[in-house]
């Protein structure tokens, strides 16, 4: 009997009917329909029984900072050869012209491959040449990668791959998940041109309709919502575009820290905030900052307008202006950061933190309402590791145990905010903080080990959870 076939799903099974095997992205060139189009059909067509869906992951290698450089200049090892090869040269000579990570790199790697000898003289200790040195495989598997980015199993010296993941920023390993769509032997077979006769199969079984639900990244912001006020908390709002002041200088992080750079944070451009915060605020906050960091604060930099790295910029504005004696307040939405996307990383994702202020208030108290917070999810395999965060000490950080994946997975962050953050906006009580991004306890729930399946819309998935 005829079936009748929607115009996506005639172009698809016939680009698959020439070239049996295509991603998503190769039927869209292949069929010039849009991605989402060709995402749709393959849905339409995997419901009938028409189309296969296969998926596997693809292992890819490039080189990181450190490698950038060992490509250009070569290793820090390589560099000491040079440096000696004429004449022995003392440590503190080397140090000087090899400092940090590179100079003690290029001494431990140089020995262990037997190229030096260091011997003690009364002008200090010298290094030399011991013998020359070859090229080494590390040095090999770096030239090969060059400035490109290749597949792991084309990298044959699996030893040295290892030692150089090791190195720490020289190779960057990334996993990349790959969709191939195959037709069914019974779609093979389909002539496309004779679904246009109108017939209709009245034997076929009806199909199945499914009701509108909220999306299950939906489900759980509500449901961490609900947990929270039932734990005595209040929400607040923030809006999503904030000056650099709240986001980083009421929060005591420097002008000139990595997070404030272009590569974490979008920036506004040509917009400043002018009525950002009161003068005795801004006066206070640059204070701190004078004389805690030992740098020249400029309110042009606080000025700058961010769409907000984290929530807490709305629970720190909070106590600025209300000063409560005492609270339980928690601020849940997006946040953006200018990160590459990845498994388990995305620009714009969903978050929440709070804060406990009181006369009384504990580290301990903290950890009391995170755990109460993690078992009313079902969650019990937690435990606390000591840990830094900018504008809390002492901080922790929290780990719930990810039975599928076999393996502690990092969720909120919590600790006590820094008298530097407290005292200069007025506040003088102690004040609990935590936060954490909401993507993560949604994966765990729904046992994904990739956070972007969220946003895929496989209507698969969504029915079945």
């Amino acid at each position: 009997m005829s079936q009748i076939f929607h115009e996506i799903e005639k172009k698809i099974i016939n680009s698959l009917q020439k070239k049996l095997e295509q991603t998503p992205e190769q039927l869209s060139e292949s069929t010039e329909l849009s991605i989402d189009q060709i995402r749709r059909g393959i849905e339409w067509l995997r419901l009938k029984e028409l189309a296969q869906v296969n998926e596997s992951s693809k292992v890819t290698i490039s080189l990181g900072k450190n490698g950038i450089d060992a490509f250009k200049n070569g290793l820090p090892e390589r560099k000491l050869m040079e440096l000696i090869k004429d004449s022995p040269k003392t440590f503190d000579d080397v140090r000087t012209m090899l400092s940090g990570v590179g100079f003690n790199a290029a001494i431990a790697n140089a020995k262990k491959n037997g190229w030096i000898k260091i011997d003690k003289t009364d002008s200090g200790t010298k290094i030399s040449t011991k013998e020359k040195p070859v090229e080494t495989p590390e040095e090999k598997l770096i030239l090969f990668i060059g400035e490109g980015t290749i597949a792991e199993k084309q990298i044959e010296n699996k030893l040295a791959l290892k030692f150089l993941l090791e190195r720490p920023d020289y190779l960057i390993q990334s996993t990349q998940k790959i969709k191939v769509i195959t037709l069914t032997e019974k779609a093979s077979q389909i002539d496309t041109t004779l679904s246009d006769s109108g017939a209709i199969d009245v034997e076929a079984d009806a199909a199945l309709v499914y009701a509108a639900r909220t999306h299950p990244l939906k489900d759980t912001i509500d449901e961490i919502r609900e947990i929270f006020v039932k734990l005595g908390f209040s929400e607040i709002q923030g809006a999503l575009t904030q000056s650099s002041f709240w986001n980083f200088d009421a929060l005591f992080t420097p002008q000139d820290h990595p997070a404030r750079e272009l590569q974490d944070t979008f920036y506004i451009e040509n917009v400043k905030s002018e009525n950002h915060a009161s003068s005795t605020q801004i006066k206070e906050v640059s204070k701190s900052h004078s004389q805690n960091w030992h740098y020249d604060w400029k309110l042009s930099e606080s000025q700058k307008m961010v769409l907000r790295t984290h929530t807490t910029c709305a629970t720190i504005r909070y106590l600025a202006e209300q000063k409560p004696d005492q609270a339980r307040i928690f601020s849940l939405g997006r946040v953006f950061r200018n990160e590459k996307v990845s498994y388990k990383h995305l620009v714009e994702f969903n978050q929440i933190e709070g804060i406990v202020i009181g006369n009384n208030t504990t580290l301990r108290d903290l950890m009391g309402i995170q755990k109460e917070f993690y078992k009313q999810l079902g969650l019990t395999k937690i435990k606390f590791w000591p840990t830094f965060f900018p504008y809390t000490e002492p901080s922790l950080q929290t780990m719930v145990y990810n039975e599928k994946l076999g393996k502690w997975i990092e969720l909120f962050g919590m600790g006590i905010f820094r008298p530097e953050v407290t005292k200069p906006l007025g506040i003088d009580k102690p004040v609990l903080a935590w936060g954490g991004g909401i993507e993560r306890i949604a994966m765990l729930k729904y046992e994904l080990d990739d956070v972007r399946e969220f946003y895929n819309n496989n209507l698969s998935w969504l029915r079945s959870v």
